[in-house]
């Protein structure tokens, strides 16, 4: 088995730090830290670490996040100031105890290896986080609306008050951190990992885990005086808090909406909003500190009222993020439930004319399953319509059928969740599009179930066995399909692009003789020998498009290496 770096160097899965840089490499799903946290699996990686799910064997099998700190130090001055200070911090996230932040567990030292690591443990949070939410909207051409963001700074607003009080300051609020909680539909601040708070004059806090050396706060987020001076006030979190407001309202990312130059807003350019809330807006987000709102209570004391309460509404039902992570927009979630029914609004994905459209249509919502030594934790994720679109039948010249090879009875043998969460890791298979791929075919399977949730009760055991049964085929199917690591990683992020360009390679002669007219028959004779019965023209294209594309691309991939 290989593991990768962040600059996706291959590596033994044996090896702890990456031959080629250095780097730490993830921690193995099964491995036992401190005699206590079994790794269940990664969550994600951020500029100071990596994020994991991890069992508890000290309390009832507990599950928890795991937040690995691997400073890159080279002087032990330096690691002893960097213990030493994760430690004052691991003190502060104790006295943190707000129903909108994850409690903290444990924080621990241990060594790997040659090297120490840090890692706290913390609640895991489960729902979406805005930057996923926003995603959503923004695929049906919306997003937030002033009123939904004022309820959001009403309700985060007082969090910021609390840890404010303790003299905490976060410095990284973003889209990223701040996650809608399914339970209450509150938002809930999360990475408050040490490292978070370190001072900025210490030099040893840059890190080599992310592409760029990054110091603490997001570009566009951060304000000034945080970033280029490395001081930090209560009003700095407002600041943030602010840009996230604009990010929510657009849909653009900071960078956008603010000229750098003159060091103006784009207010009634790129950002409209009502007067009163622009007001507010304006002053969190002055260039001094000393002009912007002192305190959290005073923003709220000005902010307008919100017409409309509503929590948002998930509009792609989709697997999301419910971590306590440092960074990463693409972080995989664990588990998720889904309270509200939605319908799913389909539309198709452009392919040349004789192949278009792919139309989505999701037979359900996302559905995981988290155990731990005999711990369930399931999801009730269900959609009870899907709206499709009607399209018209193109006649093809068919391709002989070859007798599908997976048809053929397999062994008997129980894959249980653990073991699927493992194969679908080690083939580095992205979540979200395997979780929708699953859900598709098990609610294909069984349509009378659209509308009815799971439940981790004794009845549903055979329902929940079945789904993994269905998961485990479908890994099963993508390993026959021979694609790489890098094909397989990308699954879910094929597009028309892709296409377009191999078509354009093709007519330019990069793939020497290798027309599209072959390239697509070769692909369609592999497809179907997966997935015989899947009507041409209409693939989902969250789902069996993407595998099409991903039959696809490694074929040019072999046409380009002359394999």
């Amino acid at each position: 088995m290989q593991v990768y770096c962040s600059k996706q160097h291959a590596n033994n899965g044996s090896n702890r730090f990456c031959t080629h840089c250095g780097e730490p490499l993830p921690l193995a799903v099964g491995q036992v830290v401190d005699n206590r946290y079994r790794i269940i699996r990664q969550l994600g990686q951020g500029g100071f670490g990596r994020t994991y799910v991890a069992e508890d064997r000290n309390q009832s099998h507990q599950i928890c996040v795991l937040k690995e700190f691997a400073p890159q130090v080279q002087q032990q001055q330096d690691l002893q100031k960097a213990k030493e200070l994760f430690e004052r911090e691991a003190n502060v996230l104790k006295k943190l105890q707000h129903p909108q932040i994850p409690r903290f567990h444990a924080s621990l030292q241990v060594k790997i290896g040659s090297k120490d690591f840090f890692l706290l443990a913390q609640d895991y949070v489960d729902g979406d986080n805005y930057s996923q939410l926003l995603e959503q909207r923004q695929s049906q051409g919306k997003t937030f609306s002033e009123e939904e963001v004022i309820t959001l700074l009403r309700q985060i607003l007082p969090v910021l008050s609390y840890i404010h009080s303790l003299d905490v300051v976060h410095r990284d609020i973003s889209p990223d951190n701040l996650i809608l909680r399914r339970s209450d539909n509150l938002p809930v601040l999360i990475d408050f990992g040490g490292v978070k708070q370190l001072p900025a004059s210490q030099g040893f806090w840059f890190t080599k885990l992310a592409v760029n050396n990054t110091l603490l706060g997001k570009k566009g987020y951060a304000p000034e005086e945080q970033l280029r001076q490395g001081k930090v006030f209560v009003n700095s979190d407002l600041y943030s808090l602010a840009v996230t407001a604009l990010v929510l309202l657009t849909g653009k990312e900071p960078q956008k909406l603010y000229d750098s130059y003159q060091g103006l807003w784009y207010w009634g350019k790129e950002i409209n909003v009502s007067a009163k809330l622009e007001s507010v807006l304006k002053k969190m987000l002055a260039y001094k500190p000393s002009d912007r709102y002192e305190t959290a209570d005073k923003v709220l004391r000005d902010l307008p009222l919100a017409t409309a309460t509503k929590a948002p509404t998930a509009y792609v039902t989709k697997l999301k993020t419910m971590i306590v992570a440092p960074g990463g927009r693409r972080a995989n979630t664990l588990v998720s439930k889904v309270r509200n029914k939605t319908q799913l609004i389909t539309k198709t994905i452009p392919l040349p004319g004789w192949l278009r459209p792919f139309a989505v249509s999701l037979g359900g919502t996302a559905l995981v399953v988290l155990t731990g030594a005999g711990t369930w934790a399931v999801v009730n994720a269900v959609i009870t319509s899907v709206s499709s679109i009607k399209v018209p039948s193109i006649s093809l010249p068919q391709i002989p059928q070859i007798p599908n090879p997976l048809s053929k009875p397999g062994s008997n043998k129980n894959t249980n969740n653990t073991q699927v969460l493992s194969r679908r890791q080690q083939l580095e298979i992205p979540e979200v599009f395997f979780t929708q791929m699953v859900d598709n075919l098990f609610y294909t399977k069984k349509p009378e179930l659209q509308g009815r949730s799971l439940t981790s009760k004794s009845e549903d055991g055979g329902l929940r066995d079945e789904w993994y049964s269905i998961a485990g085929d479908l890994l099963d199917k993508i390993e026959q399909a021979d694609l790489s690591t890098v094909t397989r990683r990308n699954l879910g992020n094929y597009s028309q692009k892709d296409y377009d360009i191999w078509r354009q390679e093709a007519r330019s002669g990069q793939l020497g003789d290798y027309t599209i007219n072959q390239l697509n028959k070769d692909t369609y004779q592999k497809f179907d020998r997966l997935f015989p019965g899947q009507e041409r023209g209409k693939l989902n294209q969250k789902t069996y498009g993407q595998i099409w594309y991903a039959i696809a691309a490694e074929q040019v991939s072999k046409v380009k290496s002359g394999k």
